[in-house]
Parts: structure tokens; C-alpha cells; sequence
């Protein structure tokens, strides 16, 4: 695992901190971070504050998106893969998918190189959240 699916990792942990969901992203260019984030739904109120939609939100305005990886420790769901696209980010580095299955397919469909490292590390987070919390879970995903 590279140093930046650990700073993932470690905002999902810092997610679940909060009592929030434990998701966790970073955008990279040039092998910097240029953003990071987590699910904040909880934290915030709000429904649109996944985490990959945080992180870009904390990068900012950064003109274009050549050449950015947005790592998740979680498959994007169709909202964040939405906006994966529209930004035309073209590489999604993902911690898991087995939790939860996301868009992976909207994403190659549309040319985004998506790599998927199946961690256990991020599916004991999600397991022990979806245990724990399947209420917040299913507010999260729209169920």
C-alpha cells in the first residue's frame, strides 16, 4: 500500500473519530496531495458530503484535472463518481469494493482508469460500521 491510500485510510479513521462514516479520500498531481477529506454527512448535516466530494472540495479550484488520481478507501457511488467524470479525473485509486459495489462501471464506461487494491484494512472499517450503524449506512447510500 503507497503513502497515499494511507492518508486515505487515515481520514476515514478520522471520520469514524467524528461519529461519522469512515470514508476516506485524497486527490494527488505530481505526487503531492492536493486534497483530502472524508464522509461528513454526519459531522455536517449534510447529504451531499461524501468523501471524495470533501476532498475535492478542500483541493479547491486547481484549473484542470490532468493527470489527478483520486484515491478512496471505498468505490465511489454514482454522486461522486458523477462528479469523478465531470471533473475528467482519469485514474481512481479504491481501497475496496466488497462492502459496497459503487460505480465502478460508470467510471471505465466514461474512460477513468480505476484500480482496485482490496484492503482488508478498509473493509474492517466498513464492516464494523455497517454493524454497528446500518441505519446511518443505509441514510448514506438511500436505502
Amino acid at each position: 500500500m503507497d503513502d497515499f491510500m494511507r492518508a486515505a485510510i487515515e481520514e476515514a479513521r478520522l471520520g469514524w473519530s467524528e461519529g461519522g462514516i469512515p470514508i476516506g479520500s485524497v486527490l494527488v498531481r505530481d505526487g503531492k496531495i492536493i486534497g483530502r477529506g472524508h464522509n461528513r454527512r454526519v459531522q455536517d448535516g449534510d447529504p451531499t458530503a461524501h468523501a471524495e466530494i470533501d476532498c475535492l472540495r478542500n483541493a479547491g479550484r486547481v484549473g484542470s484535472y490532468a493527470g489527478a488520481v483520486l484515491y478512496s478507501t471505498l468505490m465511489p457511488c454514482y454522486y461522486c463518481s458523477g462528479a469523478v467524470v465531470q471533473f475528467g479525473i482519469k485514474q481512481v485509486v479504491v481501497g475496496e469494493a466488497e462492502t459496497f459495489t459503487g460505480a465502478r462501471g460508470f467510471m471505465e464506461e466514461h474512460g477513468v482508469k480505476v484500480t482496485l487494491l482490496d484492503l482488508d484494512e478498509c473493509k474492517q472499517l466498513m464492516r464494523r460500521m455497517q454493524q454497528e450503524y446500518p441505519e446511518l449506512w443505509n441514510e448514506d447510500i438511500g436505502k
